[in-house]
């Protein structure tokens, strides 16, 4: 069908080669894709999708590079425009405060690494960095990004160790933005030789003792002490913990399944048995909301886009649904569309150290050191240390070990100091 689909589309341009079109042409038979009145959508998104295999991926057209390619399967599966306008590709959503500084060349070279950074279906957040990162670069520079080569990522990469003081990890982020942009953006390759390096530090984690961590559950309230509650029952990460869907929870074998966790791996957690009867409570209500959603209207929920395009009903079922959802609808900054998205990750962020403030803790309380304190309770009480690097998701028990080094030791004499020798 998809072989169909591209003969159809090249009949349409007769006597035309596929990677000679501009983005006027391709965006014109796309609107009357979607307009088509006699084709079901699915079959509209399926057409849609094997012409973007065959302009991008086969015939490497540069004006197919610049479509917004998932606002037009959107808008062919739900047959109308998700931004209510022309029917044009939206503006790439670009909030950058070193926006304003770039040259018209950069900014069209932001726009279009955007977009390709959508094509390759990366995550919202790996965009968002990517964009900051790139046009904090084209600001630093002041120069045309095709006068760019590697002597100025050096100098750049250099500013931040030197300059910025930033940590390895972001200097790691940033080159990977920079290296995204100059193979995909660019097309040219990128060569360093010599640049400053960030300086490498060891931190433990604050870890919370069970009475700190009972005194600051103690003194939350609502949705956010159940999330709190969760987190350290079960050693979710934050996002993890509000991107949970409905069918995550398994109530009958008492465990949570992770979906896509860092690194794009899944894993089971445990379902703490305190959070049973709150957490159905909380569903009730949940499914309530969910339900007159829909009689209002169809509302969809975000999923992942090959998701999206193998189930295209999956947005409007109740297992596909946030099981911490927000009070308010949003749109999504890709596509436009209104949809109820999970609830936003920094209320919780605030809530815990608001708690902790409450609480009398003098540690640096916040989300993460939920987890930590779930680690480091778990070898306190004789697990193994491959059995917690599961429950974390560790790719390398190296970095499990570094909560050995906040604990005494399980099954060993507890450590006296020398001070306390009698």
């Amino acid at each position: 069908w998809y072989v169909k689909h591209v003969q159809d589309f090249s009949r349409h341009f007769s006597g035309r080669r596929l990677g000679e079109l501009d983005r006027a042409e391709i965006e014109s038979w796309l609107s009357a894709a979607v307009n088509m009145a006699d084709a079901p959508g699915w079959k509209v998104r399926q057409q849609m999708d094997a012409v973007r295999l065959a302009l991008i991926e086969v015939a490497g057209n540069p004006a197919a590079m610049d479509i917004d390619w998932p606002y037009w399967l959107d808008a062919g599966q739900s047959r109308e425009f998700p931004n209510d306008s022309a029917a044009v590709s939206p503006p790439v959503l670009m909030n950058s405060r070193w926006q304003t500084s770039l040259s018209a060349a950069g900014q069209e070279c932001l726009e279009r690494m955007v977009r390709l950074i959508r094509i390759h279906h990366y995550s919202i957040r790996t965009e968002q960095a990517y964009r900051d990162w790139t046009a904090r670069f084209l600001s630093f520079t002041g120069i045309e990004p095709q006068a760019l080569d590697s002597t100025h990522v050096e100098a750049f990469l250099s500013h931040l160790a030197v300059d910025r003081g930033v940590s390895v990890s972001t200097q790691k982020q940033a080159l990977n933005a920079l290296v995204f942009f100059f193979r995909r953006v660019l097309e040219r390759p990128i060569e360093l030789k010599r640049f400053s390096t960030a300086r490498r530090t060891r931190k433990l984690p604050v870890v919370l003792s069970r009475e700190e961590v009972r005194r600051l559950l103690d003194v939350m309230t609502g949705v956010h002490a159940l999330l709190a509650r969760l987190m350290y029952g079960s050693g979710m990460r934050l996002m993890e913990a509000v991107r949970l869907r409905v069918q995550d929870l398994d109530f009958d074998r008492s465990m949570i399944v992770v979906r896509d966790g860092k690194g794009n791996k899944d894993r089971v957690v445990p379902l703490p048995n305190v959070c049973r009867e709150p957490l159905q409570a909380h569903l009730a209500e949940r499914r309530r909301r969910f339900e007159a959603d829909q009689a209002a209207g169809p509302v969809h929920v975000f999923l992942p886009n090959a998701l999206a395009r193998k189930y295209p009903a999956a947005s409007c079922q109740w297992e596909w649904q946030y099981v911490f959802a927000s009070a308010r609808f949003s749109h999504d900054p890709r596509t436009g569309q209104r949809r109820r998205h999970h609830l936003h990750e920094t209320g919780l962020q605030k809530a815990i150290q608001r708690a902790g403030r409450e609480a009398g803790i003098t540690k640096r309380v916040n989300s993460h050191a939920l987890r930590h304190s779930f680690a480091t309770h778990l070898l306190e009480a004789g697990y193994d240390i491959r059995t917690v690097q599961e429950l974390l998701g560790h790719a390398d028990v190296s970095t499990t070990m570094i909560y050995t080094h906040v604990l005494n030791r399980p099954g060993m004499p507890p450590v006296v100091s020398p001070a306390d020798f009698s």
